[in-house]
């Protein structure tokens, strides 16, 4: 037993000289901890989920049985006063006076022509009036002395001492100096309104504003020539146009099918197009009584309850003409969205509410469409912002950022 027990103790190893293995220190096991929670915090960021930039839309509250739209139809803004401000005399501009953009006043100075000439002609005629008034001052003291003549001449024939003839000579002369002085007269009323004439076309050539407004376009240059009329080449026949800015409206083609929703006064909701979210109140100013056979379209007035500057000539405008129905005291309250943020998924239709900067699918009861937007029922409040567009990518919970429209 014991010779057994040597024989394995020889065969022991013997670890008495062998490297003891070092153990790791504190500081070391927490900087590589720190490495692997930076490495997964990097991988984390670099995978994260990326917003998505959307546009949305607040829901905003309507009255309760509000007015539905019978009828969407689009045109134009026009300006019922516009003008293209000519001349009344033709002539070489010698100044304009207004840019586009500028704001006048009735009788505010737009242009000058050239008047050399006829302020010349202005000159000649008040000189004839001058020679009228000049002869006529001559004839005065002419018939003046013939009158007096006259007159003693009378006395002198009634007491025998001149002849008859000698008499009648007299007489005559007098009535021919009546006669010159009459004449005169007219002359000088005559060259009175021969300088009325040319003041007049001295003032022409001041072009003035025919009414208050504002310069959209100007049509002309110093140097160039103008006529009110067409004269073909190079001569321009307006110096600018004005539009009153105060009479603008609306005018719009409806289809003959559906002018018999169309009637005076109806309330109307515009849309123009640089303003998709702003909705204008207006109403019907007239419905013109002549059909364009061509079109089959009845042109249509609406005038603005309210003008803002925003609101140009020429722009494009879509027009919704509403019922006019008194509002249901008895009807739910609903709130009203873009059209474009109602989506159809799994037969529903849903809208994408924005919360938080992430998106979640809701469904959602519609109502009535009215114009571009659309009336929401149920499943919606006031004030939510919803997902305007495609939403292709979006998916429950994920990131969004808000781009403007």
């Amino acid at each position: 037993m014991n010779a057994d027990r040597s024989t394995l103790d020889g065969l022991r190893i013997d670890r008495t000289n062998a490297p003891r293995r070092k153990r790791l220190s504190g500081p070391v096991v927490a900087g590589l901890l720190l490495l692997l929670l930076l490495a997964a915090g990097l991988t984390w960021w670099f995978n994260r989920a990326q917003p998505i930039a959307v546009r949305t839309a607040t829901a905003r509250s309507v009255a309760s049985g509000q007015s539905t739209t019978l009828l969407n139809a689009s045109g134009y803004v026009t300006a019922r006063r516009e003008a293209t401000v000519s001349s009344k005399v033709t002539g070489k501009i010698l100044e304009v006076l207004v840019e586009e953009g500028s704001q006048v006043q009735t009788g505010d100075v737009l242009a000058r022509v050239d008047a050399s000439n006829t302020e010349a002609s202005l000159r000649l005629a008040e000189a004839q009036l001058n020679a009228a008034h000049k002869a006529l001052e001559e004839t005065n003291a002419s018939l003046a002395f013939a009158e007096l003549d006259l007159r003693r001449q009378r006395e002198l024939a009634a007491k025998k001492i001149i002849s008859q003839s000698d008499l009648d000579s007299a007489e005559a002369s007098a009535r021919a100096l009546r006669g010159r002085h009459e004449r005169e007269l007219a002359e000088v009323d005559v060259a009175e309104r021969q300088v009325g004439v040319w003041k007049q076309q001295l003032d022409d050539t001041i072009i003035r504003a025919p009414f208050a407004g504002v310069v959209t376009s100007k049509n002309a240059q110093p140097g160039e020539m103008i006529s009110p009329m067409s004269a073909g080449g190079f001569t321009r026949t307006g110096v600018c146009t004005l539009v009153d800015m105060t009479s603008l409206e609306i005018e719009v083609d409806v289809s003959e099918s559906y002018i018999n929703r169309v009637e005076p006064d109806q309330p109307v909701t515009a849309t123009l197009d640089s303003y998709p979210d702003w909705h204008i109140p207006a109403h019907v100013i007239a419905i013109i009584p002549s059909a364009d056979h061509q079109k089959a379209t009845v042109k249509v007035r609406v005038g603005f309850e309210k003008l803002d500057p925003r609101i140009l000539p020429d722009m494009g405008v879509k027009v919704a003409f509403q019922s006019g129905d008194k509002p249901d005291a008895s009807a739910p309250p609903g709130v009203m969205i873009p059209r474009a943020a109602v989506h159809r998924r799994d037969g529903r239709d849903v809208v994408w509410v924005m919360h938080d900067a992430r998106v979640t699918p809701r469904a959602v009861a519609l109502g009535a469409p009215n114009g571009d937007e659309i009336a929401v029922a149920s499943g919606l409040a006031a004030g939510e912002k919803v997902v305007v567009g495609d939403t292709a990518g979006l998916t429950d919970g994920a990131p969004i950022t808000e781009t403007t429209p």
